[in-house]
């Protein structure tokens, strides 16, 4: 009459502890995917505003017959925008008919 009787095992305890451990590494897989993903984004603001930049240069140096006197002026007449929060873009100019230093830096997270 054994085999009709209810009896709770020890093995519950051990399969919530596999279940919560289990539900921890796909949530740490999940987070650092979106990581690696967040990083490569940023990879590719900053190369897409340094195109972005050497284009807008060299169109208005092909336009005008001289570089831009600052990065003002490329915001201005030639619609560059980027996000300033995340990037700081140092702009030299050393002549004016110089390709001017330009250096692109991505600011840390606030």
């Amino acid at each position: 009459m054994a085999r009709f009787q209810y009896r709770k095992t020890a093995h519950t305890y051990r399969k919530f502890v596999l279940s919560v451990c289990a539900f921890a590494l796909i949530t740490g897989v999940f987070y650092q995917g979106v990581e690696s993903l967040s990083s490569s984004t940023q990879k590719r603001q900053k190369e897409s505003l340094e195109n972005a930049l050497i284009r807008n240069i060299t169109y208005c140096y092909a336009v005008e017959g001289a570089y831009p006197e600052n990065l003002d002026y490329l915001k201005e007449h030639y619609g560059l925008t980027y996000d300033e929060d995340r990037f700081f873009v140092d702009y030299q100019v050393i002549g004016a008919n110089i390709l001017p230093d330009v250096t692109i830096i991505e600011k840390g997270e606030p």
